[in-house]
């Protein structure tokens, strides 16, 4: 779901609802986090409605099996991952297109690389509603199911949505303003086109059209979403058990207390990514020895700091990361080290150890809120010996982003309409 379409939302990624190795962990110390003072949601009494949140791996796929075996599961999320990441940057690099109706009728060549998601909540679609399972995407500008007539499709365990079912169908026109805020747009017979082309090689094809969302007990009318009748790829497709979860939540009840506001930086170049001010980072207490000048965000929409639910693995400007990374090792010299595996140089062996031996982590932002995560949320396990890695790596285009892995545990509010994210303490 796209920033623009919603603009009180909280997003708690995977709070641990079975017993697991780390039974107390906090990853907010929100002891140390300054409020924002000017932007107070402590007295709001508004209602809220909430979604249950499942990570991809947790979906049983008829289309997509989810390896058992950790090893493999790692792997498979680092190549999402750095397609992900790729395709970030190329859209940051690339200015917007309107596309003649023959590309839309061909297999995609070029489009909006955007990644196919980790994250899925369930959402009824149409009067009366479907349900269907939807990814959540911070990165995303638009939200799409499969459609009727389907004249390419992958397989899903929903029924795919058929418009003539639905008394809430409208199409949108090519003249319509909605239209006109895709970034990749085409016009046939009136009617406005969309596509959308992911990092795997995913892509959807359809119309713009105008429906109702059905979000928990709340009814969304005229909501623009894309009907898709020419779709391939790697979505997970089908309903299945959880061992872990989170929650999607709307309305201002749930912002939470005590919960530290960053202003949201906007850019020309991708109005619709959430951009954060950072000014730099820590270990154990001490400030990494960097510039807030790499974090900066320039006029032309190069370098800044981005929060994105569909990247896993945090990325810095290689200085940044290098001088980072080096400050960690430093201070878990008496940790033993493991060999270094696919993206990551900075490797553990925790056999036999606990992941509170590792110093906090934080993160500064240039408003004076301070983010501080122990061990669970920058250590990621990478196989069945026990052997962790330091989530990071560097970023060689100067893009920052603040991966799923960090934002994992903690209350995460998105308040797009006033400009601000906030961080709150974990409640699960």
């Amino acid at each position: 779901m796209s920033p623009s379409q919603s603009t009180l939302v909280v997003i708690i990624l995977q709070c641990i609802l079975a017993a697991t190795s780390y039974p107390n962990f906090q990853n907010l110390n929100v002891q140390n986090l300054k409020t924002f003072q000017n932007h107070n949601h402590n007295h709001i009494d508004e209602g809220m409605w909430k979604l249950k949140l499942v990570h991809r791996d947790h979906i049983a796929s008829t289309k997509l099996p989810v390896p058992d075996d950790l090893r493999q599961r790692f792997h498979a999320r680092m190549q999402r991952d750095v397609k992900r990441v790729a395709d970030l940057t190329r859209r940051l690099s690339v200015a917007p297109k309107n596309y003649e109706m023959a590309d839309f009728g061909a297999d995609v060549v070029s489009g909006l690389d955007q990644g196919s998601g980790e994250y899925f909540v369930r959402i009824g679609v149409g009067s009366p509603p479907i349900s269907q399972y939807m990814v959540i995407d911070t990165g995303s500008d638009i939200v799409w199911v499969q459609c009727q007539p389907c004249i390419q499709c992958y397989k899903q365990s929903d029924p795919i949505f058929d418009p003539a079912a639905s008394a809430s169908f409208v199409i949108v026109s090519c003249s319509s303003a909605v239209c006109d805020r895709l970034d990749n747009r085409g016009c046939h017979a009136g009617k406005c086109c969309y596509k959308v082309k992911y990092g795997d090689g995913s892509y959807t094809k359809g119309t713009l059209v105008s429906e109702t969302l059905t979000i928990g007990p709340t009814l969304i009318q005229n909501m623009a979403i894309g009907c898709g009748h020419r779709n391939n790829g790697t979505f997970a497709a089908a309903a299945g058990g959880s061992r872990s979860s989170g929650w999607l939540a709307f309305g201002r009840g749930a912002f939470p207390v005590g919960a530290a506001w960053v202003p949201l930086v906007r850019s020309l170049q991708a109005p619709t990514l959430y951009y954060v001010r950072l000014s730099g980072l820590g270990v154990g207490g001490v400030r990494v020895p960097i510039s807030e000048d790499i974090f900066q965000l320039t006029q032309l929409g190069y370098g800044g700091v981005v929060m994105d639910t569909g990247t896993a693995v945090t990325r810095l400007p290689t200085v940044a990361y290098e001088a980072f990374r080096d400050l960690f090792i430093a201070q878990t010299r008496n940790i033993p080290r493991a060999s270094g595996i696919s993206m990551f140089d900075t490797c553990y062996n925790l056999f036999g150890l606990d992941i509170t031996m590792f110093p906090p982590i934080s993160f500064h932002f240039s408003d004076g809120p301070i983010l501080n995560l122990l061990g669970k949320n920058y250590l990621l396990r990478v196989n069945d010996v026990r052997t962790l890695c330091f989530a990071f790596a560097p970023s060689p285009s100067g893009l920052s982003i603040i991966g799923n892995i960090q934002q994992e545990g903690i209350q995460i509010s998105f308040d797009a309409a006033n400009g601000y994210v906030g961080f709150g303490p974990n409640v699960c």
